[in-house]
């Protein structure tokens, strides 16, 4: 594995990635201007979950150049119910102005159906979306303020097999979040003491047809802030994975993690307990699934199935000082993404 210590220049004067690696803070400069591929392959989102132990609010920005999309979902524990609208615009290509970095900048998309905004002033975070029609005539609106930004953070930078194909990366867990959003009459509170964020920051250049897997989770364990991030098929790994803890806002880095979905006649089971298990033994989880988040878009050459299932994970972590970690019933998600896009 490749740390990155220093500010590093992402592309070469070619497009390929300089110094594929990891990070705990974003050090990598990114300009989509410096990208050699064609410009139709770039793919660029923020991605924030905010949830407590009763409901979730996924939001979604996303300009993947000859489409673009904006995502709302409200998940329901207790009820075991979630609902997704996302819709779609054609050819923003760069259009939605996304910051080069992931400490400073905001970025905001209007149409006739929607306006989402999410504003980033050295750290302050304040989100703000607005969807008519979200279910049915219901109109969705939602108002955050994250805070505590953890002191570190997982970032990577692995390239495609593919010349001029590469993924940056950075994954926030752990903030405090404030606010609240409406469907229609339905109001739904989140107040700091038990709500935390996630934050997907994404850019980069993608191969056409791929398969990810992702989890993350963040809460208090023993009245401590706990949380990680784990994930593979994110491009090559060799120098970088995702994998890591964070524990009082401190990364501790694993080696390669695997998810151990069920099986039945060759069919996955999302909803059975999966395993989730480390290759240096320090992580050893149990994942009991509550809901599947699930979506099939397919429209003419692009597809997108997503399994993104919410549950609780049991079991034990290894910190980078020998310290084992318990976790009984730690609420969070685990997803399995196939796209040809």
């Amino acid at each position: 594995m490749n740390k990155i210590t220093a500010p590093t220049k992402l592309l070469d004067d070619e497009g390929n990635l300089l110094a594929p690696g990891y990070a705990t803070e974003m050090l990598y400069e990114y300009d989509r201007r410096e990208i050699k591929a064609n410009s139709l392959r770039i793919k660029e989102w923020d991605y924030y979950l905010i949830y407590n132990q009763n409901y979730a609010i996924a939001l979604t920005i996303s300009d993947n150049s000859y489409m673009g999309l904006l995502s709302a979902s409200v998940i329901d524990f207790k009820n075991k119910t979630e609902h997704t609208t996302s819709p779609m615009s054609f050819m923003p290509n760069g259009r939605t102005n996304f910051p080069s970095t992931s400490k400073t900048g905001d970025v905001c998309v209007k149409n006739k159906r929607c306006w989402f905004e999410f504003k980033n002033d050295n750290g302050k975070r304040v989100l703000k979306a607005e969807m008519k029609n979200f279910d049915g005539d219901k109109t969705f609106y939602a108002e955050f303020a994250l805070s505590d930004e953890p002191e570190d953070s997982m970032v990577i930078a692995t390239p495609f097999e593919k010349k001029n194909h590469f993924y940056l990366n950075q994954k926030i867990v752990g903030f405090r979040a404030k606010g609240f959003a409406q469907v229609g009459e339905e109001n739904y509170n989140f107040e700091p003491s038990d709500t935390f964020a996630i934050l997907d920051w994404g850019r980069g250049v993608w191969t056409y047809k791929n398969t990810w897997y992702w989890s993350s989770a963040c809460g208090l364990l023993d009245g401590e802030v706990f949380g990680f991030n784990f994930g593979y098929g994110f491009g090559d790994t060799s120098k970088a994975t995702e994998n890591m803890l964070f524990y009082k806002g401190k990364a501790h880095k694993l080696d390669n993690v695997t998810f151990e979905i069920p099986q039945e006649n060759k069919k996955l089971e999302f909803l059975k307990p999966w395993k989730v298990v480390s290759s240096d033994n320090r992580v050893n989880l149990t994942f009991e699934p509550i809901l599947d988040r699930n979506s099939n878009a397919n429209v003419l050459v692009i597809c997108s199935i997503q399994h993104q299932v919410f549950g609780k994970f049991s079991g034990t972590v290894v910190l980078d000082d020998g310290t084992k970690l318990v976790l009984k019933d730690f609420l969070g998600f685990a997803e399995k993404v196939d796209n040809r896009w």
